[in-house]
């Protein structure tokens, strides 16, 4: 039974439901008062102020739920007369419910109908965020780990790595230490990456946090024990990642090596920019002008 109620809300307020050019969703209020028993709309608008407040209360902007609009009607003898209305968003409408006459049937079921589904948006969008809670990880281990390889680089050079082929052959015997004798480009095969592709912009944040901690502390050894010739700087920085992963290993983590290769962390940053204006996006109303919508 109940779930014959909730389709017979779910047509009923889908069937007067509009869609900008953009696929945006909206509702128009003088529709919503018809479809909730108001014979008079002056006592819906009495019921949309009570909304409005609602909308304030809660800390968000009326306007961008609530729009007055003017439009254009037919009457008689193929004549027109414009009217004001209003353009609802899906929010603004569960306000609307929820502070209408719930005695009647027909607002008991709107009730349901748009508490139902702004739950499951806010589910749909707490599932992103909590995607988004490890990429978030990632983007700011990935950020720590480019400044503190710059140190760790002006570290180096102060022990003795003069040159851009010293460096690398440094970094290494960090990699060669935290990754059970693989170089970078032992990594990079065994991750199974393409060429252009860089190891750190595919690491989880669970390996990046080790070769952070692997930058870290090599950078640390380096100052601490005043290191002054890029052999032993070599070797410090291979005891290091050794050490890390020594660590790891007594935890009972997964080696750096078989942690899974994920999404390029740059392609990754654009669709969290994307995504942050779709999120805004769907949670206002499209643009109106004075007549209609856009």
């Amino acid at each position: 039974m109940q779930n014959n109620l909730e389709r017979l809300a779910q047509d009923t307020f889908e069937n007067i439901k509009q869609e900008d050019g953009s696929g945006n969703e909206f509702w128009y209020a003088r529709a919503l008062a018809k479809i909730l028993d108001y014979a008079d709309y002056r006592n819906f608008l009495k019921v949309i102020e009570k909304a409005k407040n609602a909308c304030q209360v809660s800390n968000n902007s009326v306007a961008d739920h609530f729009v007055n609009v003017n439009e254009m009607i037919q009457i008689g003898k193929g004549g027109q007369r414009e009217i004001d209305n209003i353009v609802l968003s899906r929010y603004a409408c569960y306000l609307i419910v929820q502070n209408a006459d719930a005695s009647k049937a027909v607002i008991a079921n709107g009730q349901t109908y748009f508490a139902s589904q702004t739950r499951r948006q806010e589910l749909q969008e707490q599932e992103s965020f909590n995607q988004l809670k490890e990429d978030e990880k990632r983007l700011f281990l990935r950020n720590e780990l480019k400044e503190h390889n710059k140190y760790l680089v002006e570290t180096a050079q102060t022990a003795g790595v003069a040159t851009n082929l010293d460096f690398a052959i440094f970094q290494n015997h960090g990699y060669k230490g935290l990754y059970g004798g693989l170089d970078a480009k032992g990594i990079h095969k065994y991750k199974g990456l393409q060429k252009s592709q860089k190891i750190l912009d595919h690491m989880n944040s669970t390996e990046l946090a080790a070769n952070l901690f692997r930058a870290t502390q090599a950078e640390e050894k380096l100052k601490r024990d005043e290191v002054k010739n890029k052999t032993i700087a070599n070797q410090t920085h291979y005891e290091v990642g050794k050490k890390v992963r020594e660590t790891i290993q007594e935890l009972g983590g997964t080696m750096p090596e078989d942690l899974p290769t994920v999404e390029d962390i740059q392609k990754l940053e654009r669709k969290a920019k994307a995504s942050e204006k779709k999120l805004i996006k769907e949670n206002t109303l499209p643009k109106v002008t004075a007549n209609k919508v856009k």
